[in-house]
């Protein structure tokens, strides 16, 4: 199957941006020679722009976690009391010098709950990053599977410019012989300047797919030469139910999972954050007066009376119910995708079934049929070109369909997060 091997490799490379240090480029990756599946979506997960930028959230995250775990910072005050003032005060006779240290006592747990939320955000950060490195996977396998079937294309155009060029020698050898008039000849030259035409497309679209293909990876330019894969290999796929199985399991979903747990640790900080901390201070007072010096010592508490932290605990709460909501709706979304894809990809497999095994070989015997008829005078030459075309458009529609449903087969295996193909049955 196309994507077997890609998920093996996917499987091992996952990890990729986890473990790698943000702050440091990866080598650029380029592969060369014969391209396999496997070899572009390791490419890709080494290497993509997109994956490298989003690896910096991660450092990010741990960052984070590293300023919710610190304590507050104690305050160092002075104060002057008693001076430049009338009498007495004049001066700095009545000078009265105090020197104090406050450290805020934090209570209800806060730093504790602080770093639990820090680290919620981190699961949910490495979470987003697994469902870039899917959607970088989906994103990798529909340009190789684009690449794949644009050399079909150029292999089948150039058997079709073949063809045509056969076609028009046998034409000429008739005309030659005075049994076909020249105008035969000359729509013999018409369809070989199409062909040729065909194929020079097809050589582009060629060459847009590969470019589009190592710009997945950040190479602007593709250094392999072939993409090597079974267009045709169309594999059993698991059950509809086993899929709907899946979905739970997806990054997707697993993400809701994650941002719940972030937006309960924000709900408990904020409800704790409601309570009032305490601020204890110690220090010396110095008596210009006298020469005197003696301890000072206190505390305060802020009262609740106005601020409560209600808007905030409301907000988190409403977070925290948001998040189910939109779980609701995504599991929604993703059952019907999932339902018109698997829909689909049966339709794909059913179009290529049809196609290579009734529509193909009835085109190539009516070909063989309509040339050897028209060597014998039995068909004209515009029924000779019709049924060459008749065969061009299946076997390039054989392609589109293979095309597709390894197309969709990809987004299923992106919807899911599994790979679905079994071997087929001997």
């Amino acid at each position: 199957m196309l994507l077997a091997l890609a998920r093996a490799c996917a499987a091992c490379v996952l990890l990729f941006s986890c473990s790698a240090n943000a702050e440091s480029q990866a080598e650029p990756v380029n592969p060369e020679g014969e391209l396999t599946l496997a070899r572009a979506v390791d490419a890709a997960l080494r290497s993509n722009p997109d994956l490298l930028a989003s690896a910096y959230e991660l450092s990010a995250a741990q960052a984070r976690i590293v300023q919710a775990s610190v304590r507050p910072n104690p305050e160092l005050g002075m104060e002057l009391e008693n001076f430049a003032g009338g009498g007495a005060a004049q001066g700095i006779d009545s000078l009265e010098t105090t020197l104090s240290l406050s450290q805020v006592v934090e209570l209800g747990g806060k730093r504790n709950l602080r770093r639990a939320a820090a680290e919620a955000d981190l699961d949910f950060v490495d979470i987003e990053q697994r469902t870039r490195e899917l959607d970088v996977l989906s994103n990798v396998t529909s340009r190789f599977i684009d690449v794949v079937a644009a050399q079909e294309r150029v292999r089948f155009a150039i058997q079709a410019t073949a063809l045509a060029q056969s076609t028009l020698e046998a034409i000429g050898a008739r005309v030659e012989a005075g049994r076909s008039p020249e105008a035969e000849r000359s729509r013999a030259r018409i369809a070989l300047t199409r062909a040729l035409i065909e194929q020079r497309q097809a050589e582009s679209e060629l060459r847009a797919a590969r470019y589009a293909l190592s710009a997945s990876w950040g190479s602007p330019e593709p250094a392999f030469t072939t993409a090597r894969a079974e267009l045709f290999d169309l594999r059993t796929v698991e059950s509809f139910q086993a899929l709907m199985d899946r979905l739970e399991k997806s990054p997707d979903f697993v993400r809701f999972a994650s941002e719940a747990r972030l937006r309960e640790a924000e709900l408990r900080l904020a409800r704790v954050q409601a309570r009032p901390n305490l601020t204890f201070s110690v220090g010396v007072r110095r008596f210009e007066q006298t020469d005197d010096a003696a301890l000072v010592a206190g505390f305060s508490m802020p009262l609740s009376i106005y601020d409560r932290n209600q808007g905030a605990i409301r907000e988190a709460q409403i977070r925290l119910d948001q998040t189910d909501a939109l779980r609701n709706a995504a599991r929604v979304r993703a059952r019907a995708s999932l339902l018109a894809l698997y829909q689909e990809m049966n339709t794909d497999r059913s179009r290529v079934d049809t196609l290579r095994n009734e529509a193909i070989p009835q085109a190539q015997l009516a070909l063989d049929q309509t040339r050897n008829g028209y060597d014998r005078g039995r068909f004209s030459f515009l029924e000779l070109i019709t049924v060459q075309e008749e065969l061009l458009a299946v076997q390039a529609a054989a392609i589109d369909a293979a095309a597709d449903f390894h197309r969709v087969l990809a987004e299923i295996e992106r919807l899911t997060s599994a790979a679905l193909t079994r071997p087929s049955s001997p």
